[in-house]
């Protein structure tokens, strides 16, 4: 098939073109929102190409995924044509309701195609298709895969990683304001964007806790593999594919027991928990025992490749494309 896609989530999309079609991906002057492209940062395969708007009104599309509501706008303005009546079409909704303004309160957040029935809303979790209110429209879960980056942990750094993008934006949501309890407990590396201020906003001892602002994913992976311990803060999330990937690393995991972590950490491959303190022990634990760290973090990768591997994803998404283009 020809699937017409905005370049949204890098990760995601990398996972996502792997698969066996052709894939269209918009791209303006800019390389705005709108036109961002191919990545740059992720090597793609030759499937995945750019395309302008002017010529895309051209292009044989078989079905769009699209994944903002600005992308209905663009495909009237830039195909004329209607997903979902003129051009099959499903919504890959990426977020936990209530992330963006204008979501509402949860659990109570109507989804923005709940009042639509010829669309798909294809979530990335159970908690999140449980969490919206998705009224008539159609709905389908298709779990995250992830691109395997090898079992690399070795653990020799006795430091805590953190992934996180725009901690000081985000906050609470992210769990930024939990990282000084962790750097009692431990030295942190924060990886991610927007890092700047992080210190200051929350009075964090540079000493303790070093960052490390948007590396280029191989790098971060490596890194991360150095790492003892991935420590998950995050509050409310739609499954960060950071955690996933840190799983197929062979990292042991301490995280929040909140939204789609707990079905995706089994009990085995580290600690889940509400109470901060029991985490920061874990931690502890963790940073002084290498061997149950090891241990804990081959459990997360059988899990992680069991559950979120790229062949039963790409299946997942044949699956619905086939059904929504027949």
């Amino acid at each position: 098939m020809n699937v017409l896609l905005w370049h949204v989530h890098g990760s995601w999309t990398t996972a996502f073109v792997q698969g066996r079609h052709e894939y269209l991906l918009p791209v303006t002057p800019d390389r705005g929102p709108d036109g961002l492209g191919r990545a740059r940062t992720w090597d793609w395969p030759a499937s995945a190409r750019e395309v302008t708007p002017e010529v895309l009104r051209d292009e044989e599309i078989d079905v769009v995924v699209l994944q903002r509501t600005r992308d209905l706008e663009l495909v009237r303005e830039w195909l004329g044509r209607e997903p979902g009546r003129d051009l099959p079409a499903v919504f890959l909704e990426h977020n936990a309701p209530g992330l963006e303004p204008g979501d509402g309160p949860v659990p109570h957040t109507r989804h923005p195609l709940a009042d639509r029935d010829d669309i798909p809303i294809a979530h990335v979790t159970h908690f999140n298709r449980l969490f919206y209110d998705n009224g008539r429209a159609p709905t389908t879960v298709i779990e995250h895969g992830i691109v395997d980056p090898g079992e690399r942990y070795t653990g020799e750094l006795a430091r805590a990683a953190v992934v996180t993008n725009e901690p000081v934006r985000r906050g609470r949501t992210v769990g930024a304001d939990l990282l000084p309890g962790l750097a009692a407990v431990a030295p942190v590396d924060v990886f991610g964007m927007g890092l700047s201020g992080l210190h200051e906003r929350y009075g964090l001892d540079p000493d303790r806790v070093a960052l490390h602002d948007d590396p280029p994913q191989a790098a971060m992976h490596a890194e991360l593999a150095r790492r003892r311990v991935y420590v998950h803060p995050v509050r409310w999330t739609s499954l960060g594919l950071s955690l996933l990937e840190a799983m197929h690393l062979g990292l042991p995991v301490v995280g929040l027991a909140t939204t789609e972590a707990v079905e995706a950490v089994p009990a085995d491959a580290g600690v889940l928990s509400t109470d901060p303190e029991r985490l920061w022990s874990a931690v502890a634990t963790f940073l002084h025992d290498e061997d149950a760290a090891r241990l804990a973090g081959k459990a997360a990768r059988a899990a992680a490749l069991e559950r979120y591997g790229l062949t039963r994803f790409l299946a997942d998404w044949d699956r619905l494309l086939e059904e929504v283009v027949r």
